[in-house]
């Protein structure tokens, strides 16, 4: 898979391509999809990216021998963890999973326990699945680049194998990625979570510029956070709570999240797109640069609310202070 194979998420390649060409790429990724959706493709169109040795043109050559290699989760220095059931180990079943790969990309969850033979069974990634990378992580990368991790499913992760991992992704090695897969945030042990820089994954469906009728409201809840307003970052709320319709509201959170993923970039130094508001390079400049990660966790938490009909205006009255508090 390369990046020219991804349906839609251009804005995702465009921003994984910089990261790699400036060589900024961040030790922890953790990429939010819908079940069945892009994230694994773009994990694996990245990391040929990272290890090919004539990359060109914004994509992989497809040719050299890393990027072969990765095409058929061979590589050497890339690991991948999946739940399982019964305390096994994934590689006890890479041969399955290169199968699902080589013929099925994208695959929801249901496919992969299908392919696995363990469906119906409760899956985990149990406590000796991290003892177990770890150990393949005390190892220097064979081929003398990055040592790579993608986890499916981190929420699924047995307290003590969190716990185990927390401490490699909190201070890793040098040359060490960790690219993790959720359906479900929120079910991220948070202090995992907050170590990563998040990517909202869309369905391969939407693409390029997120709509949202009154755009004029996030330019406003911006001034007033980089104003340290909060008297205003509660008119604001007011003013959305009052938007006539759910879907309206999680129209609010999409938008909102697509405009803090250029204030990202512009932190970054990295390229920003073309509709990008003529004030984001002042309030990148005016925010901290955990402000937009932890600003896309609000706004995540704030959009499943609205699916548990939870009191609009109790919703975003938080939102905005949850907000105002990571400036």
């Amino acid at each position: 898979m390369n990046f020219s194979g991804i349906k839609g998420n251009r804005e995702i390649v465009r921003t994984l391509v910089s990261m790699v060409d400036s060589d900024r790429v961040p030790h922890a990724i953790l990429f939010h999809e819908d079940d069945g959706g892009q994230a694994f493709p773009i994990c694996l169109a990245f990391l040929k990216y990272l290890y090919c040795r004539n990359r060109a043109g914004a994509d992989s050559c497809s040719v050299c021998p890393s990027c072969n290699r990765i095409d058929k989760l061979i590589h050497p220095d890339v690991h991948f963890v999946f739940p399982t059931a019964s305390s096994s180990l994934t590689e006890q079943y890479m041969p399955q999973l290169r199968e699902l790969a080589a013929g099925h990309m994208p695959f929801t969850e249901k496919e992969v326990s299908e392919a696995f033979g363990i469906d119906g069974k409760k899956q985990m990634i149990a406590v000796g699945e991290a003892r177990h990378l770890l150990d393949e992580l005390s190892v220097s990368a064979l081929e003398g680049g990055y040592r790579s991790v993608v986890v499916f499913l981190p929420e699924k992760m047995s307290p003590e194998a969190a716990n185990r991992l927390l401490k490699v992704i909190e201070e890793p090695p040098a040359m060490t990625l960790f690219l993790l897969i959720t359906h479900h945030p929120e079910q991220v042990l948070q202090t995992i979570s907050s170590r990563c820089q998040r990517i909202r994954v869309q369905s391969s469906g939407e693409e390029g510029k997120v709509e949202f009728q009154s755009p004029e409201l996030f330019d406003e809840l911006m001034e007033a956070l980089v104003s340290r307003n909060l008297t205003a970052c509660l008119d604001v709320a007011d003013k959305l709570s009052a938007i006539p319709s759910r879907d309206g509201a999680k129209a609010f959170c999409k938008f909102a999240a697509y405009r803090l993923r250029h204030v990202f970039l512009a932190q970054q130094g990295m390229p920003v797109p073309a509709d990008a508001c003529a004030s984001n390079g002042r309030w990148a400049a005016s925010l901290r640069k955990t402000f937009p990660r932890n600003a896309l966790a609000v706004l995540d938490r704030a959009s499943r609310m609205l699916d548990l009909n939870v009191n609009v205006k109790i919703l975003f009255t938080d939102m905005a202070d949850k907000l105002f508090m990571q400036i």
